[in-house]
């Protein structure tokens, strides 16, 4: 292992591993405060379980549009930079919210204001994971191809302890700290982080070329009179017809005096907005042409579907366990300690066992088995498990720990295939595209169990219809299956 992280730090510098290390522990360790966050919507606000899940799901909205933050990223550069200002940018968006927050009672008492800022807050934190995303993929094509996996594997790690401390510090400082305070306590990672940007350097870049895959397939650049040209034959491409310019000019030039509007010559564009300006066109061409290519918007429409279609209940469950199963913040953060082991154990499973097996196989074995754990929470809240001495402890427990690495089973898979198709020149891009769909799947899912909650009138200390809610989402869980022919028949998790 010592061995390993020396050939890492080699490989890429101390400086850039601690960095990409701190960002995921950073964003696992995010449990730490949201489960404050899940107790002062509940406590603090009163809010509804459905009202409270629309809240949530308005908050994680930034993790949607993920590809917009790679774009932005890949092509407009800051002072000649394209990660680490961004990265500044997104660390300040993620941690000013919190000491707000944690200061002002009227902020976080304000379910308006509370939801501004933690949207901004998840702002800040997608656009960080974006941008280190597309670090790692630079490093790896840049300096060292035979460290993907490496990379890969120390970026899970680390966001897998952050969440395994964030979610057992988490309950603890609930039980005995105020909420401001907790606040308070998690600015101190996002401040470290600030501060761990300037220790990493980036080479700037100049606008004289456009990135590879940006040139390729100029054709597809829009109409046939669009060209994808190098910097150079980009800023001094001349106009094809130069005399009924300068007579649309002239002609433009007595307007502005008929109407005594003062003359003045147009500034000319800066060549390099111009050529960035170029760049972010091809660049979202060539997002749609991604999207084009059956091999990643078939898989892509599946998983999206996955989560639409079950609705999410996990706020309604949230309510229900701390409200008529009495289980203590304590207990809960070790439940999630449970679930982030849970999903080490899948992604150690599916790289050891399942990476050959095909894809169809796999999802629909992770949808039934999705199935028969929901039927847990059935038995939870029939409290059929009592007449066979079951704790309710020894339900959660399990039924977290299998769920999140039966969900695991279907996210890896799609990590794999996003970095085999991540073109140089719009890694943050593409990466974030795949990301993007799983999150917004799954924040409108949230708002599907917020509306199904909110129909089935599940309330705060009424959860006379919880079980109905429950057997809906098991019946729902069966449907993905039915679209499995939109995965590539053959398809696998290392080659599709």
């Amino acid at each position: 292992m010592i061995q390993w992280f020396k050939q890492l730090r080699t490989a890429f510098g101390a400086a850039f591993l601690w960095l990409i290390c701190l960002v995921y522990f950073t964003q696992g360790f995010r449990s730490f405060v949201w489960t404050a966050v899940s107790y002062q919507l509940k406590d603090r606000l009163k809010l509804s379980p459905s009202a409270s899940q629309f809240v949530s799901s308005v908050a994680f909205f930034p993790w949607s549009i993920k590809p917009l933050y790679g774009i932005f990223s890949d092509c407009i550069p800051i002072k000649g930079r394209k990660r680490i200002p961004y990265l500044v940018l997104a660390t300040v968006l993620s941690l000013v919210p919190w000491p707000l927050l944690g200061l002002n009672e009227f902020l976080r008492s304000s379910k308006l204001h509370f939801t501004i800022f933690l949207t901004l807050q998840n702002l800040g934190s997608a656009m960080a994971d974006v941008v280190v995303d597309a670090m790692i993929a630079e490093a790896v094509r840049l300096k060292r191809a035979s460290f993907a996996g490496d990379l890969q594997t120390i970026s899970w790690l680390s966001m897998a302890l952050g969440g395994i401390f964030g979610s057992l510090s988490g309950g603890y400082a609930l039980t005995n700290l105020p909420i401001d305070i907790i606040f308070l306590l998690f600015s101190v990672l996002p401040t470290v982080q600030l501060l761990s940007c300037c220790l990493v350097g980036e080479n700037t870049v100049g606008c004289n070329i456009l990135p590879e895959s940006l040139i390729s397939n100029d054709s597809d650049l829009g109409n046939g009179n669009d060209e994808v040209l190098d910097g150079d034959s980009f800023l001094s491409k001349k106009p094809s017809n130069t005399t009924s310019r300068r007579k649309k000019n002239k002609k433009n030039a007595k307007k502005r005096r008929a109407t005594s509007v003062k003359s003045s010559t147009p500034k000319k564009m800066d060549p390099s907005a111009a050529y960035w300006l170029h760049s972010l066109k091809a660049a979202l061409y060539s997002l749609l042409r991604a999207f084009r290519q059956p091999i990643i918007l078939r898989p892509m429409a599946w998983f999206f579907l996955a989560h639409v279609t079950v609705p999410n209940l996990s706020t309604v469950m949230f309510y229900y366990q701390t409200e008529y199963l009495n289980l203590d913040a304590s207990f809960l953060g070790t439940v999630r300690v449970v679930g982030w082991l849970g999903l080490m154990l899948g992604t150690f499973t599916y790289n050891r066992y399942l990476k050959c097996v095909k894809l169809r196989k796999i999802l629909m074995w992770a949808h039934i088995g999705l199935s028969l754990l929901t039927v847990l929470d059935i038995i939870l809240v029939a409290r059929m498990n009592l007449a066979y001495g079951i704790s309710d402890k020894i339900m959660v427990l399990f039924g977290s720990a299998l769920a999140d690495a039966v969900n695991q089973f279907k996210f890896m898979p799609f990590l794999i295939l996003s970095g085999q198709l991540c073109p140089p020149g719009i890694e943050g891009t593409l990466f974030a595209l795949f990301m993007s769909i799983n999150n917004f799947g799954s924040t409108v899912g949230s708002f599907v169990g917020a509306g199904l909650a909110s129909l089935l009138n599940l309330s705060s200390g009424s959860f006379d219809n919880l079980l109905l809610g429950i057997a809906i989402q098991v019946l729902c869980t069966f449907i993905p299956i039915a679209f499995l022919f939109l995965i590539p028949k053959d398809a696998t998790g290392i080659s599709a």
